[in-house]
């Protein structure tokens, strides 16, 4: 892979199927997609940015068949309605740690690179709501 970011629906749905590509290819442990936070052209992914406020980013990972991603209660509804519309995907796991405020969910996803980074980007413009055209950095294949 050499680029690592993108903005359009489609320059993003590219770079989530080469990342998902690459990281089958190399047989790594996972692949991390980030999100920029709203109106933030400047994101920087390794976090230098001072003056950036410390609230968390929307993540998604994915290793060998499986999303990873932490979701709200409003988020995990979303997630669960648009799982609905990929009947070769499903949620297997939902792990809610009393110290933290939200879900983990693990959702099994058997598709084609394609496929993966159409939900992928779903995840990020209907679940954790981004805009039609969100920053999204690969941080990690």
């Amino acid at each position: 892979m050499t680029r690592f970011d993108a903005e359009t629906p489609t320059e993003r749905r590219k770079l989530f199927a080469d990342a998902v590509t690459a990281h089958r290819t190399r047989g790594s442990a996972f692949l991390t997609i980030e999100a920029a936070p709203p109106e933030s052209p400047a994101f920087d992914p390794d976090g230098d940015d001072e003056d950036e406020e410390e609230e968390p980013q929307p993540w998604l990972q994915f290793a060998e068949k499986t999303f990873n991603l932490d979701t709200t209660d409003e988020e995990l509804d979303r997630l669960k309605s648009l799982v609905d519309e990929f009947p070769e995907f499903r949620i297997d796991e939902l792990e809610s740690p009393e110290a933290a405020e939200g879900t983990n969910a693990r959702v099994t996803a058997r598709s084609d690179a394609n496929r993966l980074a159409d939900f992928a980007d779903r995840v990020f413009r209907e679940v954790y709501e981004r805009e039609e055209d969100y920053k999204a950095w690969v941080v990690a294949v």
